[in-house]
């Protein structure tokens, strides 16, 4: 197969989040475009081998708890150790959306954003700083920080701390797109509205489809692999200019 059919042959990729859902579709999809996948996990250790069986073992699984302080350095070192000594993207895929009432007593609201924050931003903060310390040394890296539509345009009052976990993400991605680019490292965010996984599920179990897609102009969910498709373009040595950028995937349900 030509390098044109395998535009990320030749790199290794960590993958947070990603023994299921978006997080596997990714790595599915970077496998298929000549990637090697670092298939991170909290828990779902089957999840991860089962998804480095179904892409032919290009790759590897690691385990890592974000919802710990030490967790992303920790996670980082065994990624690294796995791939030999060189990374060549980091996709911030984990996170969490929990639901904590404006009414919650004032105990059990501080805990839910500080652990929505450590894991949908301080972890990803924390891997980010690993990979442009390991990128500056190794001649650049490309970062891709998943965030939300809800970092866009706001979030339902029960669930604050996603939101507001998932605009800090994206501001952090536009800070180190400014400030390290010259040294090769590349950034994007990505900003999708509703996926079909379990979280969306969930969801429709308890709303219905019908306001689940009520406001979303096009009439569906998107789908992990549409999602997984733009990861992988962001991710070619080719597009380095997308540097910065959040690209919406919302299917129209917010237009900026």
């Amino acid at each position: 197969m030509s390098d044109f059919a395998r535009p990320l042959a030749g790199q290794v990729v960590l993958v947070t989040g990603a023994s299921g859902g978006i997080g596997a579709a990714i790595v599915e999809r970077l496998v298929a475009e000549g990637a090697k996948a670092l298939i991170h996990y909290s828990r779902d250790a089957q999840g991860a081998w089962q998804l480095l069986e179904r892409i032919g073992g290009n790759g590897w699984t690691v385990q890592g708890d974000l919802s710990e302080e030490s967790g992303p350095e920790k996670l980082w070192r065994a990624a690294l150790e796995l791939a030999g000594g060189r990374i060549h993207g980091l996709v911030n895929n984990a996170g969490i959306r929990s639901e904590i009432p404006l009414e919650a007593p004032s105990a059990q609201w501080r805990a839910a954003w500080r652990h929505e924050f450590q894991v949908n931003f301080f972890a990803a903060a924390d891997l980010c700083r690993e990979a442009v310390a390991h990128f500056r040394a190794h001649g650049g890296g490309r970062i891709i920080n998943m965030a939300s539509r809800a970092a866009q345009r706001g979030y339902a009052a029960d669930a604050l701390p996603y939101g507001s976990s998932k605009a800090a993400l994206v501001n952090l991605t536009k800070s180190l797109a400014r400030s390290v680019a010259g040294e090769g490292v590349v950034a994007v965010a990505i900003a999708p509205g509703w996926v079909r996984t379990d979280m969306a599920e969930q969801y429709i179990a308890q709303h219905g489809e019908a306001a689940a897609v009520a406001d979303i102009p096009v009439g569906r969910m998107a789908s992990p692999v549409e999602v997984a498709e733009l990861v992988a373009f962001t991710l070619r040595p080719s597009q380095a200019s997308l540097n910065g950028a959040t690209l919406d995937v919302n299917g129209g349900s917010y237009i900026r």
